[in-house]
């Protein structure tokens, strides 16, 4: 061990090679992946002296709790970080600050769930498609802003990195949400099986609040689709949930927050 490496002024690459090179070749052949890996994240350049914990920890929000092998993953940074500490590159184990999420246990429901068509409109479904594109056009240009942010050497105070990172994660969260969406998804046309006079996904539903006789025009939506201000009703709204499959004539309680009210369904369009 190099007095460099003790005075903690070597880069986060050379500390983490020094490591890997200390380590058996059986060793070194199944942790030098996930080690490279942090490096890469965290910049090579870094000096892993000045590296905080709350660094680290955002580190670990790349390890979905769907993912079996988290926790080993997480135990090769973990090593390296302990083995730093222990030659003196940083003061505390930065290791402790790598928490992986806990799996949900699968059951039998949530597997019926993820298995369960989505019902969408032809509408709701191509906006649905229009997003993803646009979503997926948009990781280029964040990427170039973390590669921006990383440029700057002082981590410490990088709002622009924390900014480009909050980004990508929101960004790739929505495409796995929007990805397991249309993949489940069964695009209903017009002229679908139910008749015309029943209130599905698709139907235009005119309807009569009764506390005031104001009548209102909606379109009945899968929750997946429905986006304010377009004159859609999700049918796990309240009052999307009371007119869902009832016909054109009936009254039915629309149990919202603010509490119970009837309406009366006065039209049903389903074409």
């Amino acid at each position: 061990m190099t007095e460099d490496v003790a005075n903690g002024h070597m880069t986060l690459d050379d500390v983490a090679h020094n490591y890997l090179a200390s380590l058996k070749q059986t060793q070194r052949q199944v942790a030098q992946p996930e080690v490279l890996k942090f490096v890469r994240w965290c910049g090579p350049s870094r000096d892993l002296h000045a590296m905080l914990g709350h660094e680290v920890a955002q580190y670990a929000e790349n390890f979905p709790p769907t993912v079996s092998d988290a926790a080993k993953r997480a135990d090769f940074v973990r090593a390296f970080l302990k083995w730093a500490k222990e030659k003196g590159v940083t003061d505390t184990n930065l290791g402790t600050h790598l928490r992986v999420r806990k799996a949900n246990k699968p059951s039998s429901t949530a597997h019926t769930l993820e298995t369960q068509p989505i019902y969408l409109t032809r509408e709701g479904h191509d906006d649905l498609v229009r997003e993803m594109e646009q979503l997926k056009e948009r990781r280029p240009v964040i990427q170039a802003d973390l590669a921006r942010a990383m440029a700057d050497k002082d981590f410490r105070e990088n709002a622009p990195l924390d900014a480009a990172r909050n980004e990508q994660g929101h960004l790739e969260a929505r495409i796995r949400e929007l990805d397991a969406t249309l993949r489940r998804a069964v695009v209903l046309e017009n002229g679908a099986d139910e008749p015309g006079d029943i209130a599905r996904i698709g139907a235009h539903v005119t309807v009569r609040d009764l506390r005031n006789g104001n009548e209102k025009a909606y379109m009945l939506v899968n929750s997946d689709e429905v986006r304010s201000g377009q004159g859609k009703v999700s049918i796990a709204s309240p009052l999307g949930k009371a007119i869902y499959q009832h016909r054109a004539g009936e009254e039915v309680e629309v149990e919202a927050p603010a509490g119970t009210f009837k309406v009366r369904i006065e039209a049903i369009k389903t074409a």
